[in-house]
């Protein structure tokens, strides 16, 4: 049966060639780091939109993942059009690796200093529109390139059920309005506990057990306490799961649709995201077309545009259940970016990762593994080196790729007998 769906694939490499259409009426840049709530943060968000990070000083998300390592990543495939801010400058090293291997200058890259950059941006002639993962409580309403309200709204796991797609049955409570121990939970277990805005997997709780759900209501307080928490959704457990994928697309001004790829989730039996895997030729999108036009149409109509991926369960009878919904670049989207690259290179498998290391500098494993980075068997995203009882190692972001999934775990191999270490 021929698809009545007249989507486009993206035929680009960098998130430049995605914007390219939506930003040449004004002057747009990429804002590549999320906001932070913690105590290190000189702009915390913390009036309007929450986030939850972390429900005590002790485990927010620190400040090398959100202000390096993750946006290190997306300036790796950001291209030449739009102009990146960073306020941790990337590793010189890290960039002429880059230049490299990416093919792009690297000379959009603006450094703000991380004490001052939302008030300079507000205040800025320079941007006009920010293209922001999230919304910042101090940058201004206007330099947000998508309404920040909006934004807030779209990225809500209340919202889901709006979206006109098949999800797994869940209750929001407004906890302003309810008790904690009002609420009415499932008979039995397992079922999940959400809270609206959580960031990287926080906020999510897999409830198999009363331990499991004392341990979560503990946590609900916490964040009630420091009154970075409204909403929360009760939502059931999606049962007999085959396969955990994020579909991703661009949804442009004009409300036209570009896919993106789709790839298949790598998460620990406790929910946490270790990375993606993707094979750029044999996964079949159109499955989800429904869905992707579903999606696409309520956030058009909500005045949104830019990068969405939405997180599908499908179960042993072919069900297909979102669970989340992102409105903004995804962590394994510089992965799908990778496309035309790996395949005119033979290469139709590939995985991502945010969980590599490797002992030494930097410097020592762009030797180490040159053989291995010419032949982008591995690429690297982002690397902080790290120091601890002295010795050196580097933090990776990085995807590993082969002609098949064999080639690639024996690649993966290789790479490990030469110290390259993946972190569950």
């Amino acid at each position: 049966m021929k698809s009545t769906y007249n989507f486009q694939d993206f035929k680009g490499n960098s998130f430049s060639d995605l914007f390219a259409k939506d930003i040449k009426d004004l002057r747009y840049g990429l804002l590549p780091n999320y906001p932070a709530t913690a105590a290190w943060a000189a702009y915390p968000n913390t009036k309007k939109f929450f986030l939850q990070d972390g429900s005590s000083e002790a485990n927010k998300t620190p400040f090398d993942k959100l202000c390096q390592k993750e946006p290190w990543k997306n300036l790796a495939v950001l291209g030449d059009l739009v102009p990146g801010i960073t306020i941790v400058q990337p590793p010189k090293l890290l960039i002429q690796y880059w230049q490299e291997h990416f093919g792009f200058s690297y000379s959009n890259l603006e450094l703000l200093h991380c004490s001052v950059y939302l008030d300079e941006l507000s205040q800025s002639d320079r941007f006009d529109k920010l293209i922001a993962l999230f919304p910042f409580d101090r940058l201004k309403p206007e330099k947000h390139a998508v309404d920040p309200d909006t934004h807030y709204r779209l990225l809500n796991k209340v919202t889901l059920a709006d979206l006109g797609v098949q999800c797994p049955k869940y209750e929001s409570y407004n906890l302003h309005n309810f008790n904690l121990d009002d609420i009415k939970l499932p008979e039995k277990f397992p079922y999940l506990i959400k809270t609206s805005h959580g960031l990287s997997g926080e906020g999510t709780y897999i409830i198999r057990s009363t331990s499991d759900l004392n341990y979560c209501f503990d946590e609900l307080r916490k964040y009630l306490d420091i009154k970075l928490l409204d909403t929360i959704i009760v939502s059931e457990f999606v049962k007999n799961v085959v396969e955990n994928y994020c579909v991703q697309f661009y949804l442009n001004k004009t409300g036209e649709i570009v896919l993106v790829g789709t790839t298949g989730q790598l998460v620990t039996p406790d929910g946490n995201y270790l990375g993606g895997l993707i094979h750029y030729r044999a996964t079949d999108m159109s499955k989800f077309y429904e869905m992707i036009a579903a999606i696409g149409k309520y956030a058009y109509e909500q005045g949104y545009f830019g990068m969405i991926g939405f997180d599908v369960l499908e179960d042993k009878d072919g069900q297909l259940y979102a669970i989340d919904a992102n409105f903004r670049i995804n962590g394994s989207t510089p992965l799908c970016l990778q496309r035309q690259t790996l395949l005119g290179l033979g290469k139709e498998v590939a995985k991502y990762s945010s969980n590599y290391r490797m002992s030494g500098t930097l410097d020592f494993i762009l030797t180490t593994l040159k053989s291995e980075l010419d032949r982008k068997d591995f690429i690297i995203l982002s690397a902080l080196e790290k120091v601890k009882y002295g010795n050196i190692y580097t933090e990776i972001y990085g995807i590993v790729s082969g002609e098949s999934i064999e080639e690639m775990q024996y690649i993966e191999k290789k790479l490990q007998s030469k110290g390259l270490q993946l972190l569950s």
